[in-house]
C-alpha cells in the first residue's frame, strides 16, 4: 500500500517544467548576451535548436506556463485543508508532500517572474 498519494505533485511539476522553459526562452539568452557570452548562446542554439523555437513562441509559452501555474494554485487552495490519513507515519508523510508540493509551486512562481522580466520587461528598460 502507498502512504502518499503522488498526485498531488502532478500540478507544481508540470508548473515546474512549463516556468523552467521560460527561463530556457527569454532569461538565459538574454543573460549569456549580458555577460558577453555571445559565442556560449551561439553554441547553444547550435547544439538546441529547440531554445529558438521557444523564443519564437514566448506569448504562447508564457500563457501556457502560466495557466499551469494558476491551475496547480488553484488545486493547492481547494486541497489546503484536505484531511490527511489517521495512521501517524501517513499523516506525516502527507504533511511532508504538501509541504513539498508548496516550494515546487513557489520555486515555479519565482522562475516564471524571471522569466517575465527578462522576456517583457528587460528590453523596455534596456533599450
Amino acid at each position: 500500500m502507498n502512504p502518499i498519494d503522488r498526485r498531488t505533485l502532478i500540478g507544481p511539476t508540470l508548473s515546474l517544467f512549463a516556468s523552467t522553459s521560460t527561463l530556457l526562452c527569454c532569461a538565459l539568452p538574454a543573460l549569456l548576451i549580458t555577460i558577453g557570452a555571445g559565442a556560449v548562446m551561439a553554441g547553444l542554439t547550435a547544439t538546441f535548436p529547440g531554445i529558438i523555437w521557444l523564443s519564437a513562441n514566448k506569448g504562447a509559452l508564457f500563457f501556457l506556463s502560466g495557466g499551469l501555474l494558476a491551475a496547480s494554485g488553484l488545486m493547492q487552495w481547494q486541497a489546503r485543508n484536505a484531511p490527511c490519513p489517521v495512521d501517524p507515519e501517513q499523516a506525516a508523510a502527507c504533511m511532508r508532500l504538501r509541504t513539498a508540493s508548496r516550494r515546487i509551486l513557489m520555486g515555479s512562481v519565482v522562475i516564471y517572474g524571471v522569466g517575465i522580466f527578462f522576456a517583457y520587461l528587460w528590453p523596455i528598460i534596456y533599450t
